[in-house]
């Protein structure tokens, strides 16, 4: 299939091309320009010699993609549920639809009862004794969640049932923890049988209510326990957790959620290698997950190297409030849309799909209180945020199930490409500099020139 009939170009910051004769599909964000994600009108001229090429190269394919988004907090779910029928209907088309106008988000994270951008801490299974236990689990219930989180997803699904769902638990019910707090301690070795029930039970309660948890991540940021809720699970814990309790309780219980490992930030790839050099853990699980608010997005690649048949998945980065579009987008885009797929990840996710304007709820004693929803919401009114765009980049057109493919590397002008289910391909292309480049792009003998029409800084 020629190239100019099929290529869907997604040109960030101030681009645009033309070809002579048919011209591909492309979008637009230029934040020093006000162009923010706007589909651009061909131009069927375009003089001058490109001092730049990127080359496509189809039949080098790497992963295949479940999808871009963010997470489903309680606090995301409150201020949705806040907003009139129409409007909620409205905002939540444009994120989840298929619209011409929508942006197709096609994968959300949820926690396991309350993350740090909760109102407070909860657990499924929390008791009134504060010396108590319950190893039966007899008083599970998922709690606070059907008051927000659950209703707001069933809106989502029934606009797009296809959207993919990960769940991660901040902490487990406190009377499994060595400090019996829903801040820090770590998971105690007599409890980890029943935490591994707890997981099951979340996932079959899930599945009654119509949710199907496609992966789970054991912990979510498992060497942070100063977050509250949050736990200390060090690597040689997770291993036996997983190789000793949760797989087995999985695969008995007939649950095919996906198990995922670590969580946390790409400082530190040492800790999923030590959990997949676990004998007894490594059968079980099916990949990593990392955040980048430590290291580089190439820490990925090692582990990648390290066990070539477990997959990769990237699901957490904030926006820090109020936001600046430019440099936020730039780095957002570098660095996770592009350059966590061109190192084997399969999703790319930012933090929490809403917020309200003054970025409340979150938890005391550690919760975030400058985090930046993708859009914010004031009674009916939406406000887009930096998130909103660098994901809408990648959501409107990379479909789950599309192949990364292969194309040339550039410090000039970092892009990523991706085959589609429908045999349409989609270029992602960043200008890393302040200059205004033309540039040519090549597969095989077809080739085309697109520039930039103004400079950005």
């Amino acid at each position: 299939m020629p190239t100019r009939a099929t290529l869907l170009l997604c040109l960030l910051l101030a681009f645009g091309f033309s070809v002579k004769g048919q011209t591909p599909s492309f979008w637009l964000t230029d934040p020093k320009s006000g162009i923010l994600f706007q589909k651009q009108p061909a131009q069927n001229d375009v003089s001058g010699i490109p001092t730049a090429q990127i080359n496509l190269y189809p039949d080098s394919t790497f992963q295949s993609m479940d999808g871009f988004g963010f997470t489903l907090s309680q606090g995301s779910a409150s201020h949705l549920l806040a907003m009139s029928d129409s409007a909620r209907k409205s905002v939540l088309q444009e994120l989840f639809g298929s619209g011409e106008r929508d942006i197709r988000i096609s994968y959300l994270r949820l926690a396991v009862a309350a993350s740090d951008l909760n109102a407070f801490p909860f657990s499924y299974n929390d008791l009134k004794d504060p010396k108590g236990s319950d190893p039966s689990l007899s008083q599970f219930s998922l709690s606070y969640d059907t008051l927000d989180v659950l209703p707001i997803l069933k809106q989502i699904l029934a606009i797009n049932p296809k959207v993919i769902l990960m769940a991660s638990p901040w902490s487990p019910p406190t009377w499994m923890k060595d400090n019996r707090d829903t801040r820090g301690g770590s998971l105690l070795p007599e409890f980890e049988a029943s935490y591994a029930q707890y997981l099951v039970k979340y996932i079959q309660e899930m599945g009654k209510r119509g949710f199907t948890i496609d992966a789970l991540t054991i912990q979510n940021e498992p060497l942070h326990p100063g977050n509250n809720p949050s736990l200390l699970m060090l690597p040689e814990q997770q291993a036996r957790f997983i190789g000793q309790h949760l797989g087995p309780a999985f695969r008995q219980a007939g649950i095919q959620t996906k198990i995922v490992i670590y969580d946390h930030n790409a400082d530190r790839p040492d800790y999923p290698i030590t959990v997949l050099s676990d004998p007894k853990a490594n059968p079980y699980i099916d990949g990593s997950a990392f955040h980048l608010y430590g290291g580089q997005i190439e820490a990925l690649s090692e582990v990648h190297r390290a066990f070539p048949d477990k997959h990769l998945y990237f699901t957490e980065q904030w926006v820090g409030s109020p936001g600046n579009l430019e440099g936020d987008i730039a780095w957002h885009v570098k660095n996770l849309i592009i350059g966590a797929p061109r190192n084997w990840a399969k999703t790319v996710l930012e933090w929490n799909l809403s917020s309200n304007p003054d970025l409340t709820p979150h938890t005391d004693r550690g919760g975030c209180d400058r985090c930046l929803g993708a859009v914010t919401i004031d009674g009916d009114a939406v406000t887009r945020n930096p998130a909103y765009y660098v994901i809408a980049h990648a959501s409107k057109l990379v479909d789950p199930g599309s192949r990364r493919i292969g194309s040339s590397e550039s410090s000039l002008l970092p892009n990523v490409s991706f085959l589609r289910p429908d045999g349409k391909k989609v270029l992602i292309v960043h200008n890393d500099t302040t200059k205004e480049i033309l540039f040519a792009i090549k597969e095989n003998s077809n080739s085309f020139p697109a520039v930039r029409r103004d400079g950005y800084s």
